[in-house]
């Protein structure tokens, strides 16, 4: 018999114990249970060290949780700077780790702006929180085999999202391909979270000239704040300055 492994990451301990309890009944289910992303990466990273890989992750779509030390262990979406890592985040990062592990989202109740993030986050289902246990085992065998499952009535409004995100993607897109390759490494370097003092001691700039070049991107991308910069750049798919890598040289192209 092929076993699945199964991990249930929800923070309302009650239900996450009664669940991975219910799915432990089935004879063909392993399953542990965590409290948090942070509680939840680590078992990913355990059972991986031990040669004994998840193979689906049950994440709780309204997951918080803080970080030890205040930094993100995966990436957040824009706005939630302070380090919370919520299900939609937590998905990000285990796609980003381990591709191989299915996830599927647990959801109080049917939001598809929330879905839409979630599949484009990498998850494989979008299941409410009050379906039956033989309609969560379906769609946990479904996932494994590659396939997608969201409740019907979610379909047109996810497609909606779907296709208005594609579309603000591609604005997005165009706007960042209009900055100068100086302009896109401090945009880069924004995205990371650098201030402006850090970012002329990375990029060997004086103060003053970063803050022309960061006026330009602002003006140049639409938009009045840092904040709603970072979030057009990550739509746009442009991610931070590798920080523990070398700086960025004098000179040369991005003068």
């Amino acid at each position: 018999m092929v076993r699945v492994r199964v991990l249930v990451v929800d923070d309302h301990r009650i239900f996450a114990e009664s669940l991975a309890a219910a799915l432990a009944a089935e004879p063909d289910v392993d399953v542990s249970a965590a409290g948090s992303g942070p509680a939840a990466l680590r078992c990913l990273e355990r059972a991986a060290s031990e040669g004994r890989r998840f193979d689906v992750l049950l994440v709780d779509a309204d997951l918080g949780g803080r970080v030890p030390g205040g930094r993100p262990a995966v990436p957040v979406q824009a706005g939630d700077e302070d380090g919370l890592v919520d299900g939609i985040a937590l998905v990000t990062g285990v796609r980003a780790a381990q591709p191989q592990v299915r996830v599927v989202v647990l959801a109080g109740k049917d939001d598809p702006a929330r879905a839409a993030l979630a599949l484009q986050a990498g998850a494989s289902g979008w299941v409410a929180k009050d379906c039956s246990l033989n309609r969560l085992l379906t769609v946990i065998r479904g996932v494994l085999r590659d396939e997608t499952h969201l409740p019907p009535a979610l379909l047109t409004g996810v497609l909606r999202e779907l296709t208005a995100a594609r579309r603000h993607r591609t604005e997005s897109e165009r706007l960042v391909e209009s900055l100068t390759p100086r302009e896109r490494e401090v945009l880069r370097c924004m995205v990371a979270g650098l201030g402006r003092k850090a970012v002329a001691e990375r990029l060997y700039l004086s103060p003053h000239t970063v803050r022309t070049h960061m006026q330009n991107v602002l003006g140049k991308l639409g938009v009045h704040s840092t904040l709603a910069a970072v979030a057009l750049a990550r739509r746009a798919g442009v991610g931070p300055a590798d920080l523990t890598g070398d700086v960025v040289e004098r000179g040369g192209q991005l003068a």
